[in-house]
């Protein structure tokens, strides 16, 4: 059998028998930001001046920015459990957040002082935005990982990397409310460091998790 052939039957397969993918997918999801909620306001809880916050531009701009991340992530990673899809094919909307927040930070590079970026970048909870998005995301990526198993997913590590991102998406929407550092230099350096550990860290489980 052809390797096009084998992939055909595999998804066909795939779509006959278990639990459909539909409910697999949704119920990992509703989960996923269920506990990362739980843990969220277990060990943070949203800042005390998050209610001034909103009225301002930066604060809610990274809540955005990483619900487009988890949710392009999301619909990636559910497209990445049948085996016929390829990557690439992706991309396109996978690039929506990175590119909010390539914008935010060239308009704040050129409204900004040169001599205030760098205290705009390292800002004052670097390490605490480094322990606490993986943190709140790693319960979603492991949920994430074993919905995985649930397809046959011809990449598991670009799927683990998937679900990493998901999960990092979402940590980070929880997280963003409780961090007072909102300068898109501080959420495109730390945030992208905290969802990059995620991303790598599925990558690496994927291949020992995703069997078929």
């Amino acid at each position: 059998m052809e390797t096009q052939e084998l992939i055909k039957a595999l998804a066909a397969d795939n779509q006959r028998s278990g639990m459909p993918m539909t409910l697999v997918w949704t119920g990992a999801a509703v989960i996923a930001i269920a506990l990362a909620a739980c843990v969220f306001f277990v060990l943070l809880g949203p800042r005390p001046d998050i209610t001034s916050a909103m009225q301002t531009l930066r604060f809610p701009f990274k809540i955005v920015v990483a619900i487009a991340l988890a949710a392009s992530s999301l619909s990636a990673l559910r497209a990445l459990s049948r085996p016929e899809t390829e990557p690439r094919d992706l991309l396109p909307p996978l690039i929506v957040a990175p590119a909010l927040i390539a914008i935010a930070v060239l308009t704040e590079l050129i409204a900004m002082p040169a001599s205030t970026w760098s205290a705009r970048l390292v800002g004052t909870n670097s390490l605490v935005c480094l322990s606490f998005i993986p943190l709140i995301g790693i319960g979603p990526l492991a949920l994430l990982l074993l919905a995985l198993r649930y397809g046959a997913s011809s990449h598991p590590a670009v799927s683990g990397a998937a679900a990493g991102l998901a999960a990092g998406g979402i940590a980070a929407a929880f997280y963003a409310s409780h961090c007072t550092d909102d300068s898109p230099l501080f959420v495109a350096t730390w945030y992208t460091m905290a969802v990059a550990i995620l991303a790598i860290a599925g990558a690496l489980a994927a291949r020992r998790v995703i069997h078929w």
